[in-house]
């Protein structure tokens, strides 16, 4: 491994190349480069560098993705950025695009043998025209980047924005609540170098089938008191990692300042506008992301006394109805923590598909439906639907409805749902999917969240304890975190399946190894939801009083 004098012995052999292979674009004021970064071992990242036009030192400030980088919208963000007076470097992770060395996902970016978080952060702070102080930002992959990249407490490392962000692989990417996903990263050859390489890396998810040794690198949790720079993060709620927003906020507070938002969105950067999904909520749910980063940078790289560090430590945005006139919430609020204090309350299924406060006294009472893994319910394509109306998948034949009655007064929900399911079924396994939505005067189901569960991995991902056909199995999993309030006429939905194709890879049911052709050999099912005195199956509800 070469070491620090050695990467920085690198710096100025180094020549930057004009990107004369992207499509031309005016970005007035800004010099666009392309340049290869060089790693410790030798290994160059490629970057795509903005620098304000003269001569000067500015701060330097960088994001790093698999993903393409030469989009014209993603190049004129960037412009956009260093106009305001920073050095903006768009790198790719190695081997993704034109970056050197063996595409291995996030694997290389964090604090095992290869740094290249640490040493993009270092040799950007050693360039004549930086001021030596750098900020990281990002969201999704990039945020996620920036968790690995804060483990390793770069010297030059100030502070870090990170949107919809994730802390472990193997809980809020690879898999989600267990539930293997080759469909989603099979064709994520296509951002390789070489594409084999990412064949290569699914083989070796297929041979960490639980969470152990294998994936605990890829988590930063047990890494939160080394992350000691400011961060601002801002998490979605009709985003499933919400969850990994939250719980990085939450575990790195202690260490280091941070700041949480929390408001009505889909997962993505740039996005946080009020048209959502079928939803227009009011203006005021609108965030200037863009804007806010520059003075969040501005503070701490700049060290512009703007005010910023004295804002709330946490802001969250309590939804309410949307074209209702006088309808409550759709407002910010702020609170020193997440989550705010609130009543867990427990709303129970029934076998009338009614969902109420009333705990079941039936002393045998289940709800049943079918399963094959080669008919899947369907979920079109690969993002969360979130805001929509989910009848046309509650219409499907093998998911089951419970609905509360119209509400009589406003219910506010603010924290985190869990779900505990009794279930029993002919299969070893299966996956549950839990959604829940907000059911309008008029019908419409609106989707808040959902979140699977596979059933295996009940008792910890740590180890697979299978079914045991025909015998009650209890499943508590968390299905995420909202801010809501339901306006009274409202009714809230619980639906509940075990498949939901695409979005959810369907489980083969047969206790095997979930592998990349796991659906070769299948098993159907029949799954019973139990709602009787001695299995009550439930969601469990932060309530506001």
């Amino acid at each position: 491994m070469k070491s620090a004098f050695a990467i920085l012995a690198l710096v100025f052999v180094l020549l930057p190349a004009q990107a004369k292979d992207l499509p031309k674009l005016d970005l007035p004021g800004v010099r666009e480069q392309h340049v290869m970064i060089p790693m410790r071992d030798g290994t160059r990242l490629s970057a795509y560098l903005y620098l304000p036009e003269g001569e000067g030192k500015w701060p330097a400030v960088f994001e790093q993705r698999y993903a393409s980088l030469t989009g014209s919208s993603g190049r004129k963000n960037a412009a956009s950025l260093a106009r305001h007076g920073y050095a903006v470097a768009m790198v790719n992770f190695r081997g993704a695009q034109l970056s050197e060395g063996r595409y291995v996902g996030y694997r290389a970016l964090g604090w095992g043998e290869q740094k290249d978080g640490y040493d993009t952060c270092e040799w950007l702070a050693v360039q004549p025209w930086c001021t030596g102080k750098v900020g990281s930002f990002g969201g999704s992959q990039g945020g996620f980047a920036q968790n690995f990249l804060a483990v390793t407490q770069p010297p030059h490392l100030a502070c870090q924005y990170m949107v919809d962000t994730g802390t472990s692989l193997f809980h809020e990417g690879y898999r989600i609540g267990g539930i293997t996903r080759p469909g989603r990263f099979a064709d994520f050859g296509a951002n390789c170098r070489n594409p084999e390489d990412n064949a290569a890396l699914m083989a070796e998810w297929d041979r960490h089938p639980d969470y152990d040794d294998y994936w605990k690198a890829e988590d930063t949790r047990p890494h939160f008191a080394k992350m000691n720079v400011p961060c601002f993060t801002i998490g979605s709620w009709y985003d499933f990692m919400v969850q990994g927003s939250i719980r990085s906020f939450i575990g790195r507070k202690s260490h280091a300042f941070q700041q949480l938002l929390l408001g009505p969105w889909l997962h993505g950067r740039l996005n946080k506008g009020n048209k959502i999904g079928d939803l227009m909520y009011p203006d005021n749910a609108t965030w200037p992301e863009a804007a806010h980063m520059v003075r969040w940078f501005d503070h701490w790289l700049k060290g512009v006394d703007n005010g910023i560090e004295k804002e709330p430590a946490v802001r969250y945005y309590v939804m309410g109805a949307v074209g209702e006139s006088g309808a409550p919430g759709n407002v910010w609020r702020e609170a020193a923590d997440w989550p705010p204090a609130a009543t867990e309350t427990s709303c129970y299924l029934h076998a009338d598909g009614l969902l109420s406060s009333d705990s079941p006294m039936a002393t045998s009472s289940g709800t049943s439906y079918e399963s094959d893994p080669l008919t899947p319910m369907e979920i079109p394509g690969r993002s969360f639907p979130g805001a929509k109306d989910a009848r046309a998948f509650e219409q499907q034949k093998d998911v089951r409805i419970w609905t509360t009655a119209p509400l009589t007064q406003p219910l506010e929900i603010t924290g985190q749902i869990q779900a505990e399911l009794w279930v029993q079924s002919t299969a070893p396994d299966t996956d549950f999917i839990l959604r829940i939505s907000d059911v309008y005067p008029d019908g419409r189901s609106i989707l808040l969240m959902d979140y699977p569960m596979r059933a295996r991995y009940r008792d910890g991902f740590e180890k697979q304890v299978l079914l045991t056909p025909g015998e009650p199995a209890r499943l508590r999993w968390s299905i995420g975190h909202t801010s809501l309030i339901l306006n009274a006429g409202h009714r809230l939905r619980i639906t509940v399946s075990s498949t939901g194709a695409p979005l959810y890879e369907p489980n083969s049911q047969t206790g095997g190894s979930q592998h990349k052709d796991w659906l070769q050999d299948t098993q159907k099912a029949t799954h019973t939801v139990l709602h009787e005195k001695a299995h009550p199956s439930r969601v469990l509800l932060p309530v506001m009083q």
